[in-house]
């Protein structure tokens, strides 16, 4: 019980601003990563290295939970980070679609509607419920240094590649080709039934919660954290070729481990032996753009991270216990999902994949459900 994290009633409290400092030698360490990798990896690289500090930045000072936003709408009936991500999502949108319609070599975040999406979508509702964060958070938290998310983060990765080690086999179980909005009405009307749908989702919101969605009613952190986000996801797409993702990183570290373990025979495995994900493999992971964005942000998280501990209440041996196995379940799910909060839902939907708006009742279904197995166990 000495271990402490944050307190769950409540969101993470400011941080106390660091003196310069304490901070310059973080800067230094940006900068001399982002020097090498762009003498010796590429300038894409290096600049991704900037998004992802800009992501984790953005994501900690605002305070940014995707997790938190949801459970504050079911157990306090407050939409505010609801609505934030909402207004994200519009932006993102307005960002990507034109962008992939008019650069054919950017790509979608397109995942195919299965039965894999539909499980594992209810399962990461749930599990990122319990432990108090999804692929992102887990990133920014543990950037912040909340004991909990630090202990998690290599859970959750080994959960993310054995989730891709069995992907092929849920995929059996039932699958259709991916579907694009873009590619079939073309970035206006695909952006337009975005927006539509986006509206419709808040005048619902709006009706459950009592509160109407209005910008002067969202609080600023919200918003401003809203709009920083969709900056940096669009620059990723713009120089990644790809959007944002979380959870691709995470399995690729597990599998770099496993392999390197002796454990684990890539070229046997339907998923690992593909052509495109072998050759990640089988390359420094600073080659690996998912990778990079998550190393940015777990340094622009550490450079707004408190100066003392935060005030936090201690876990119990089974509290520990239960929430280190959610965090390999949420890696598990992730994988089967195509993506947490922000590959399947944020990327999903700003860049027209259905498989998006699939995965957002689901995983909001398994919340409803995670959130009172929270209050079960004493979170």
């Amino acid at each position: 019980m000495s271990t402490l994290a944050p307190h769950p009633a409540a969101a993470l409290p400011a941080p106390t601003r660091k003196p310069w400092a304490q901070r310059w030698p973080l800067a230094l360490a940006v900068l001399a990563l982002f020097g090498w990798l762009l003498w010796s990896v590429s300038a894409r690289q290096a600049l991704l290295l900037l998004v992802g500090v800009g992501l984790g930045w953005g994501l900690a000072a605002a305070r940014f939970g995707f997790t938190t936003g949801w459970r504050h709408l079911v157990e306090n009936r407050d939409p505010s980070g609801v609505y934030g991500q909402i207004i994200l999502l519009a932006v993102l949108a307005a960002i990507s679609m034109p962008m992939l319609a008019h650069f054919p070599e950017t790509q979608a975040a397109l995942g195919p509607p299965s039965v894999s999406l539909l499980v594992g979508a209810f399962v990461f509702g749930l599990a990122m419920q319990i432990s108090d964060g999804c692929g992102s958070g887990t990133l920014y938290k543990a950037g912040l240094g909340v004991p909990v998310n630090m202990a998690i983060l290599p859970l959750f990765a080994l959960g993310s590649f054995m989730g891709s080690v069995h992907l092929n086999g849920w995929l059996a179980l039932g699958a259709l080709e991916p579907v694009g909005l873009v590619q079939h009405w073309g970035a206006g009307g695909a952006l337009a039934a975005t927006l539509a749908a986006l509206a419709v989702v808040a005048v619902g919101v709006g009706l459950w919660s009592g509160q109407r969605f209005s910008f002067k009613s969202t609080p600023r952190r919200w918003v401003w954290g809203a709009l920083v986000i969709a900056l940096f996801a669009g620059l990723n797409l713009f120089v990644a070729g790809q959007s944002w993702g979380v959870v691709y990183g995470f399995g690729l570290w597990g599998a770099k481990a496993a392999t390197a373990l002796g454990v684990f025979d890539p070229s046997a495995n339907a998923f690992w032996s593909d052509r495109g994900h072998a050759e990640r493999l089988h390359q420094t992971l600073l080659l690996d753009v998912t990778s990079i964005t998550n190393i940015g942000i777990l340094a622009g998280a550490l450079w707004v991270a408190p100066r003392r501990p935060q005030d936090a209440r201690p876990l119990t041996g089974a509290q520990w216990a239960i929430g280190l196995a959610a965090g390999f379940v949420l890696g598990y799910s992730s994988r089967l999902a195509f993506g947490c909060n922000v590959g399947a839902m944020v990327s999903g939907i700003s860049t027209g994949s259905l498989h998006g708006w699939i995965w957002v009742p689901m995983a909001f279904i398994g919340t409803l459900i995670g959130v009172r197995v929270r209050r079960r166990f004493g979170f």
